[in-house]
């Protein structure tokens, strides 16, 4: 019975939190080596070449992406491996948590352009994250959220990934959730713009 219990548990939140981990770790990841960049003067060389800033963020969005693409599926995989059952497709899984971590490292990039030191960069993801944990649906379904609370949930990204979670482990399609995956990938796209804003040309 206990095992049984555990299992319900595990397939009910597992997914939600397989969505959920890349993006903490590849923002954390992001937002330390990006300023560790910085202050080695690596950033400020490579602004002295032709190459623009958007190609710069791109460059490094492109290459943490490779690492978030590995990242998904061990998370995925040791899911799997540990007793995770849903319903829907595991390539959806694996391409949701793909799509967290991505926005995970674009966030990180964006956010290391505001941190000085790496404490500071440690100290921006509670700050950027644990808001988005309280209101996504993972502590309360936002449909018994109070209604401010639940239009305030719609403007996370993480409100997206933990809902297209819960419905392919429901069994959902691609059809199902393709708005949160769309509606992610343009969150992944404003961190971008926002990472090239944001990024300075002089080492802190």
């Amino acid at each position: 019975m206990m095992l049984t219990t555990a299992a319900r548990v595990l397939d009910q939140l597992g997914p939600q939190l397989v969505g959920i981990f890349p993006l903490i770790v590849m923002f954390l990841v992001t937002s330390v080596a990006t300023l560790r960049e910085r202050q080695s003067g690596t950033l400020e060389r490579l602004m002295t070449t032709p190459a623009r800033k958007g190609d710069l963020v791109g460059g490094y969005a492109l290459a943490f992406a490779a690492l978030a693409l590995l990242q998904a599926f061990v998370v995925v995989a040791f899911a799997v491996a540990v007793g995770m059952d849903v319903s829907g497709p595991l390539w959806l899984v694996v391409l949701v948590a793909l799509l967290n971590a991505v926005l995970g490292s674009c966030l990180g990039l964006a956010a290391s352009a505001l941190a000085r030191t790496e404490f500071q960069a440690v100290q921006l993801m509670p700050a950027t994250i644990f808001p988005q944990l309280i209101v996504c649906g993972l502590i309360m379904p936002r449909d018994q959220m109070p209604e401010i609370l639940e239009w305030v949930s719609r403007a996370f990204p993480l409100t997206y990934a933990v809902d297209a979670m819960q419905q392919i482990a429901a069994g959902a399609e691609w059809a199902d959730v393709a708005g949160s995956a769309g509606v992610t990938a343009a969150f992944i796209v404003g961190a971008v713009g926002l990472g090239v804003v944001t990024l300075r040309r002089r080492t802190p």
